[in-house]
């Protein structure tokens, strides 16, 4: 947390993550309207896997989607796993978005089926949900902890239905290396309890 944000009340932070992710959310519709009226010329900047020229769509691809039905699905997972993670603070949260899309992005460059175009919030929703399971358990924070249950209880078997490699259409690869992404950001991340103040006598 930096130290703007370090004097925040817990009213504040949740009032900023909200804020951040109502623009984030409703930029990528902005996109999908543009892209519509433009004839799909948006698309382009998904992910053609091993083209070197490609490498540039690696974080535009994070928010572009294939129709709106596509971003709908998207939208309210984004909203809710985004939030939480932000509400822990700002800067932090913004880290963690650009390792798990660089990460993501790069890893659908080399591993994704050849001839496909890869675009969507999906591999950064997988990696804010890997993110918010860990990061709890890891810092040891209760409230983390619960959140990172409730979430699986929630969207779990979402989860796993998005890693399963038989569904057409689908990036499994995208979605398994947001997850991963997500999972190690929290340790890159990781957020240690102050050492306790010395005793002196």
């Amino acid at each position: 947390m930096s130290g703007r944000e370090a004097g925040w009340s817990g009213g504040d932070r949740a009032m900023a993550a909200g804020k951040l992710m109502l623009a984030w959310v409703a930029l990528l519709w902005l996109l999908e309207v543009v892209d519509v009226i433009s004839g799909h010329a948006l698309d382009g900047l998904g992910i053609t896997p091993r083209t070197p020229s490609e490498l540039i769509d690696v974080v535009p691809s994070a928010f572009i989607h294939f129709g709106f039905a596509h971003l709908a699905a998207n939208t309210v997972p984004l909203l809710v796993l985004g939030f939480l993670a932000a509400l822990a603070g700002l800067r932090r949260f913004l880290l963690v978005c650009a390792l798990i899309i660089l990460v993501d992005g790069v890893g659908v460059w080399l591993i994704s089926p050849a001839h496909t175009n890869t675009a969507g919030a999906s591999g950064l929703i997988f990696g804010l949900f890997g993110f918010l399971l860990t990061t709890g358990f890891l810092e040891r924070r209760p409230l983390g902890i619960l959140t990172g249950i409730l979430i699986a209880a929630i969207w779990g078997g979402s989860i796993l239905a998005g890693l399963a490699p038989t569904q057409s259409g689908v990036s499994w690869q995208g979605h398994l290396l947001g997850l991963a992404a997500g999972v190690a950001a929290a340790f890159v991340f990781r957020r240690r309890p102050a050492a306790p103040p010395e005793l002196i006598r």
